[in-house]
């Protein structure tokens, strides 16, 4: 029998006992090599331009002029990596996440963080249009960029080299993602698509119903917070029994708290397949000076996916014996993302100006059944079920100006964003089977909860978070001579996020057997708990931890130089001063004067010079040297003392408000070959050595898994890239039409990187303001969390130049990254991805006079597993162990 079977058993027999169970910009900052190209630019070698005059007669002559294309890889002074709106589609990508892991050197943890040559996501910097983002997430301060759906980018530059125009958080790269620009011509395109999952689609899984606007991803208000219970988070006191609140308020509250859409697990032998739908218009409107161009898209997806997990636990120093904790959960999400774009593009000779707008609206629907044991509890059976609704929105709105000015140019941008996420009615309910004989336990063959905290326990949590950024620059660049320019620019931002979390629990005294078996719904009735005195006890009360405030304001003013030394030899040197604020601090919700919590308040500023030296030893060979310095800024989740679950891995995370700054020196050497028209070939040596890098390190307390961060002494990363970009034309192989016009594509690259934390005697981190031996949570010599000695991308496709004809196949290998650091002296905790093979294939037809585009995409066809693990010698303990579906799609699009 299946563990998923197996809870359908345990859940209707639960159900049983009382009743049956019911069911493109182009906004980089200026001299940036950020300037993201249109498609067709992203790919071509430069070519000179030239002037072809025919006589015409007297004083009569026609010019020919070759427009400029270049290669923005080879052609920029720093080192990048470019997805154009062709890659993206290539790749067959939903999110832009997705596309980003065939990048050299990058890998996508998480489902959307970015980890750049093995370093963090925290080392990462994700722009949009220049300008920086505010997260959604309330693990992270950096935004996860599988909330990006592909439909909405028109390309993205990685830069990996820092120039001093980027912000200082530039450790490991810059993705700067550019939305879709004013089109050149008026079109209306309509898609839609279906998805099946292996693992998921028609199979077993486990929902609630909710609301009936879920599977539009917004609540229909089922998921509002009751008016008892706002009443009294209004009032500033803590939600416990005593002279603010009555017993029979608590029981009030907790009366309009319990209703069966949100309580009640429910078992689907058929979870339904995936979809998606999408409109994208644009119109350009000519002007006497120039021309307005409007580009709008509106889409939706919804996605379910459910995992069968394993997930252990051990407190042994060599995870021997029997694990802590082992439970078997079945997990089935369904995820609708919402997201619009609203763009205006207005060009008045050599000057533009446009203003984005962009929606997107992340909901994840989850509901989890598990069955374990726990070592805590000898012979006993624990089920648990949980229900959740994340919501997790994202608004941006920016404007952005160029002016060009013969040799001035002039750069204006500005923006705010806000983010929010929503975790309304977050439930978990613990059911005990003691499995004693029916003497010692007239029950003990069944499911128990008694509300009590020794067999069984109920909970609920709302949380909220909401942050603001503003942020604005300019840039002023003159041309000095040609082939010398000089660029000095300003950049502020001011982010400011509140954070809150109201934990409480349903306690009784002493509930009758028969009570203990009703199913959530039911023990929580308005009726039992008026009759069984059931009472609210609100846990986030006492601890300082319910709520926080977090503040980062950042100035910096920066110059750079870009000049040809010699013939052939170009530099580009600049310098960067940044002065940032960032606090983070408890909210005394319950005005109590006091908060166990240390608060935050970092202070620094830093100069961060950076250059890169470009030699173009032939025609169509380069070599470049770059070094600089960097800061990576701990996030606010690493140091907000509030405990949160991700629903991820299911695991708990705490900050740490002691974090520091760590500072990052970087040196890279390339050699680029460009052999032939959009060709490449490139290698590269890279070293980073970090000062205080801030690692993940796990504990475990009574039999709870919990995540947390601390600053490590010193660490060093360094590595080589290779990258290969080739095509072979196929008109040679027969004169038959359908060979004439199509090529094979081969692109592929492989990065080899190794990192080691070093501590010495002595070494000291800080814990909450507690000064403690470096050596009790990291090991000398261990590598950097995030990181994997091997990463592989490899494309090998057929595809027709003269018309949309495309068939890829996709392997992407990473191999082993520590994900924490073990507890107590154990093993790191270790993710093995693994392999992963993938086929999209593109057709364009025209069907009464209509373009249409046929996409097919099949994922995961080695039908990998994940697993992320700890291991000594023999010894094995599964922290996450699931199945990767194999999932297939075919969508298609109308265009107008």
């Amino acid at each position: 029998m299946t563990n998923r079977s197996l809870f359908a058993s345990m859940l209707l027999l639960s159900s049983a006992m009382v009743s049956p169970a019911a069911l493109a910009q182009d906004a980089a900052p200026a001299g940036a090599a950020a300037e993201t190209p249109p498609a067709a630019d992203a790919a071509t070698p430069a070519e000179d331009e030239a002037d072809v005059s025919i006589p015409g007669g007297a004083n009569q002559e026609i010019v020919v002029t070759g427009r400029y294309t270049p290669n923005v890889v080879r052609a920029t002074p720093e080192v990048v990596s470019v997805l154009s709106s062709a890659d993206i589609a290539r790749t067959g990508e939903g999110d832009i996440s997705g596309s980003l892991q065939r990048v050299t050197g990058l890998s996508v943890v998480g489902g959307g963080f970015v980890y750049v040559r093995g370093l963090g996501d925290r080392y990462s910097l994700a722009l949009l249009n220049g300008s920086p983002l505010p997260s959604p997430e309330p693990l992270k301060r950096v935004v996860p960029l599988d909330i990006f759906p592909s439909n909405v980018i028109d390309s993205t530059l990685v830069q990996k080299s820092y120039s001093a125009n980027f912000p200082g958080e530039f450790g490991g790269g810059v993705i700067n993602l550019t939305t879709k620009s004013t089109p050149r011509e008026n079109f209306l395109t309509v898609s839609g698509g279906i998805g099946w999952d292996s693992e998921t689609t028609n199979e077993l899984g486990y929902t609630y119903y909710g609301g009936d606007a879920d599977w539009t991803g917004f609540d229909d208000g089922t998921r509002d917070v009751p008016d008892l219970l706002k009443s009294a988070f209004a009032s500033g006191k803590p939600i416990i029994d005593g002279a603010d609140f009555s017993r029979q308020d608590l029981q009030a509250m907790a009366m309009q708290l319990v209703n069966a859409p949100t309580a009640l697990l429910q078992q689907n032998n058929h979870i339904p397949v995936n979809w998606s739908a999408g409109l994208t218009g644009g119109l350009t409107i000519p002007m006497s000076d120039g021309e307005l161009g409007i580009i709008a898209t509106a889409g939706i997806s919804n996605k379910w996916r459910t995992r069968d997990t394993l997930q252990q636990t051990s407190v042994e120093a060599d995870l021997s014996g029997d694990p802590q904790t082992s439970y078997n959960r079945v997990v089935t999400d369904n995820r609708v993302v919402v997201n619009g774009l609203l763009g205006f593009g207005l060009e008045l000779g050599e000057h533009k100006l446009r203003w984005t707008n962009l929606y997107i609206r992340d909901t994840l629907k989850q509901a989890r059944l598990a069955l374990g044991t726990d070592a805590n509890q000898v012979g006993r059976d624990i089920m648990k079920q949980d229900t959740a609704w994340y919501e997790r929105q994202l608004i941006n709105t920016q404007f952005v100006g160029e002016f060009h000015f013969d040799r001035f140019k002039l750069d204006l941008r500005g923006g705010y964003a806000n983010s929010q996420r929503e975790a309304p009615y977050e439930r978990s309910f613990t059911y005990v089977r003691t499995n004693l004989p029916t003497a010692q336990d007239p029950v003990g063959d069944k499911f128990v909860n008694d509300l009590g905290g020794n067999r069984g326990d109920a909970t609920i949590a709302f949380s909220d978070l909401n942050e603001d950024l503003w942020s604005g620059g300019v840039d002023l660049s003159y041309e000095i001579a040609p082939q010398i320019s000089a660029t000095v620019g300003y950049a502020y931002s001011d982010t400011h996020r509140v954070s809150e979390r109201r934990a409480f629990q349903f306690r009784a005294s002493n509930l009758p057997v028969a009570v203990q078996q009703l199913r959530p719904d039911y023990l929580l009735s308005d009726a039992t708990i008026q009759l069984y005195d059931i009472t609210l006890l609100e846990t986030s009360a006492q601890d300082g931890t319910a709520a926080f405030d977090a503040k980062l304001r950042t100035h910096a003013g920066y110059a750079q130089l870009q000049a040809e030394l010699t013939p052939g030899v170009n530099i580009n040197a600049g310098v960067r001063y940044e002065d940032a604020r960032q606090a983070v601090s408890p909210i005394d919700l319950f005005n109590s004067g006091a908060s166990s919590i240390v608060p935050t308040n970092l202070a620094n500023d830093y100069w961060l010079p950076a250059v890169t030296l470009t030699w173009e030893v032939a025609p169509d060979m380069q070599l470049r040297l770059s070094g600089s310095k960097t800061i990576a800024r701990p996030q606010f989740r690493e140091l907000v003392a509030q405990v949160y679950q991700d629903p991820e891995s299911n695991r708990l995370f705490r900050g740490n408000p002691s974090l520091t700054d760590s500072e990052l020196w970087n040196a890279e050497a390339r050699y680029e070959w460009y052999f032939g028209r959009d060709q490449r070939f490139t290698v590269a040596g890279f070293y980073k050595s970090i000062d205080k890098p801030i690692e993940a390190y796990t504990s475990i307390s009574d039999s709870s898994v919990n995540t947390s961060y601390a600053n490590a002494p010193k660490a060093k990363l360094y590595g080589a890239e290779f990258e290969l970009q080739k095509y072979v034309p196929l008109d040679t192989l027969s004169d038959a039409p359908f060979w004439q016009s199509r090529r094979l594509v081969l692109i592929g690259n492989y990065t080899w990187t190794r990192s080691d934390i070093s501590v010495g005697d002595g070494d000291t981190t800080v814990i909450n303001g507690i000064v403690q031996d470096a050596a009790n949570f990291f090991t000398d010599g261990t590598p950097l969390t995030g990181q994997s000695d091997h990463l592989v991308n490899v494309q090998i496709g057929l595809e027709d130049q003269d018309k949309l004809s495309q068939q890829t196949l996709l392997l992407t290998y990473a191999s082993p990254r520590v994900t924490s650091r073990g507890p107590s002296g154990q093993p790191d905790l270790m993710e093995k991805p693994g392999i992963q093979l993938d086929f999209v294939a593109r057709q364009g037809l025209t069907l009464f006079k209509k373009e249409i585009e046929l996409k097919f995409e099949a994922r995961n066809l080695t039908g990998r597993t994940y697993k992320e693990v700890q291991e000594s010698g023999d010894n094995r303990i599964f922290f996450n162990r699931y199945k990767l579906g194999r999932s297939f799609s075919l969508s298609a699009s109308l265009k107008f």
